[in-house]
């Protein structure tokens, strides 16, 4: 590193120091950990039950927590190592047979044993954990986390937990002590944070500890089945633990440094750190991110099925805007569905193309510097032929293009992009093209069907004519601000859009009203709102956006979206 980039990354990291993005929030209180304690190295952790696949909240959770590491090492200038640790409760007993796996009788056969005993029912693991477990790295990889896998099994069996298992069962009352009154009586008198493996049927037990042996490191139970009485070590992988508890232990065993949960674990969160604190660590700094909601303002419950998955975001909308609605306001709970999306992708545009202009203590409060790492890509801008002013497509842009192309095709879709900028292409733009194929997913399922277009009254009618009329007297090649600008000159004309109070109105010139602007969405796009008139027409093209007018007059549009909207109710 050159003395000039030390220089402005010290600079930075100064800043970092008073920055107000939560990650940098989050990230202090790691630091301020470490100087208390004097450790060298800090552990970032996010757990994953591997009964079912990895989901939105996988992502959600792994995305903040590497956005708090991240920030972490800006304030540290990355000479404290860190590391962050996906870990699979893998360990854990069977339940019940998931309803989306093959194979349901055999997995019926073997309910209650640990998850890495279970056969796959898929066929191409050793077992069902591992099949899971596969599914999630996968999961993470395709995303470009930077992570280390660490499976509970392996963990227990290897002895990476035995000094710990050692301590909580010399701590047993103490542990008990927490635990006991969080718990409904009847399940209090059966209650052991150990659970053993049974060294005959494999099954992790839920049986009562008849005797705790520290010195031994063993605990003496009896199978309720049989009566036979057992003794079996703590250690080794013979035991697994209640959850809580085994939370606790694995903080304490791994050193774990932070680790976020959902709001639903408020109180599980507080219990396993008193747990810790028994064992005579400190519980990891993290947060309580907010619960998803659906459209109703309901909570998302996977088994209701009511909210959106991975595949379902990424069909619509890109990594980096589910990113950035992971980003967003981590404490508040927020709706997530599909009509959230589009807000999403062109808020992570505007991000990403403000990032170039903004100073150093703006840019660490910019979202795509904790989307990407601190090392944003430059934003993919398109210049309209004759100019050198390079601006950024929106998705609403693309949405409203599909629309009067009437056109799922991507290549029809570049044409009318090829013809505003003819230096442009899928390969010189992928991101735009990743959008444009986004666009038409999205406007095919969603926008099409809710679209809701109107006749102009007479004064409408007169208006759009004029801007008909308008437009036909600029060149071909008109940049959006003249079409703008011929647009609004339209509008001045007409008292029902003329605005006195606008900024830099004037009795000659007076404003416009948001009235006009309405009126074209609605009669021309059939919606309420829509991108910038004269950026749309510029792409879309001056003779194709005239024959959109006309069409409209004429009352084609609306139309055209009856018959739509009749087969798709016929089918």
């Amino acid at each position: 590193m050159t003395s000039d980039a030390a220089a402005d990354a010290a600079t930075l990291r100064d800043i970092a120091q008073t920055a107000g993005a939560w990650p940098f929030e989050e990230a202090r209180k790691v630091v301020a950990r470490l100087q208390k304690s004097g450790k060298r190295t800090a552990l970032f952790e996010t757990g994953y039950g591997p009964s079912g696949l990895p989901h939105i909240g996988t992502f959600g959770e792994v995305a903040r927590t590497s956005m708090v590491r991240r920030a972490f090492r800006m304030l540290t200038g990355d000479t404290i190592p860190t590391r962050l640790v996906a870990f699979s409760d893998d360990m854990d007993g069977l339940r019940k047979v998931p309803d989306n796996v093959p194979n349901k009788e055999m997995v019926a056969r073997h309910l209650g044993k640990p998850l890495t005993q279970v056969p796959d029912p898929f066929g191409t693991h050793d077992s069902f954990g591992a099949h899971n477990n596969a599914r999630l790295r996968a999961f993470l990889d395709a995303f470009g986390f930077d992570y280390e896998f660490m499976s509970s099994t392996e963990c227990y069996k290897a002895g990476r937990f035995d000094a710990a298992l050692l301590l909580m069962l010399e701590r047993y009352e103490a542990v008990m002590a927490i635990m006991l009154p969080s718990l409904r009586e009847e399940r209090a008198r059966s209650y052991s944070p150990f659970l053993p493996i049974h060294p005959e049927t494999g099954i992790v037990m839920q049986v009562p500890i008849d005797e705790t042996r520290p010195g031994s490191g063993t605990i003496v139970w009896r199978d309720p089945d049989t009566g036979k009485r057992f003794e079996t070590p703590v250690t080794g992988g013979h035991v697994k633990l209640q959850w809580k508890p085994d939370w606790a232990m694995r903080w304490v065993a791994l050193g774990v440094d932070y680790e976020m949960a959902g709001k639903d674990l408020i109180d599980s969160v507080k219990l396993s750190g008193q747990i810790a604190r028994a064992l005579d660590a400190t519980p990891p700094e993290g947060f309580n991110y907010e619960l998803f909601l659906d459209e109703s303002g309901q909570k998302i419950s996977k088994s209701k099925g009511n909210g959106l998955t991975i595949e379902d975001w990424l069909t619509y909308g890109s990594p980096e805007s589910l990113a950035l609605f992971m980003y967003n306001k981590p404490r508040e709970a927020k709706r997530l569905h599909f009509d959230v999306i589009p807000r999403q992708v062109d808020d992570y545009l505007q991000f990403l193309d403000g990032f170039t202009r903004q100073d150093d203590k703006q840019r660490l409060s910019n979202p795509v510097w904790h989307i990407h790492g601190g090392s944003p890509p430059p934003p993919e801008t398109v210049a309209q032929a004759g100019t050198n002013t390079g601006t950024t497509i929106s998705f609403s842009m693309l949405l409203n293009l599909v629309a009067v192309a009437n056109s799922e095709d991507k290549a029809v879709l570049w044409g009318f992009l090829r013809r505003y900028a003819p230096s442009i292409s899928p390969q010189t733009h992928p991101r735009l093209d990743a959008l444009v194929g986004y666009a038409i997913a999205y406007f095919r399922d969603f926008v099409k069907p809710a679209k809701s277009y109107r006749a102009p009254d007479e004064v409408e009618r007169a208006a759009f004519q004029r801007l008909d009329a308008a437009l036909a007297a600029l060149p071909a090649d008109a940049t959006a601000e003249t079409v703008q600008d011929a647009a609004l000159d339209v509008a001045r004309t007409v008292p029902r859009y003329q605005n006195p109070n606008a900024k830099g109105a004037t009795p000659e010139r007076p404003g416009v009203s948001g009235d006009w602007w309405k009126a074209v969405y609605q009669v021309l796009f059939g919606e309420d709102q829509g991108p910038r008139f004269g950026s749309f027409a510029a792409i879309y093209g001056l003779a194709d956006t005239r024959a959109l007018i006309r069409k409209a007059l004429a009352g084609e549009l609306i139309a055209e979206h009856a018959r739509f909207m009749d087969a798709r109710k016929a089918s």
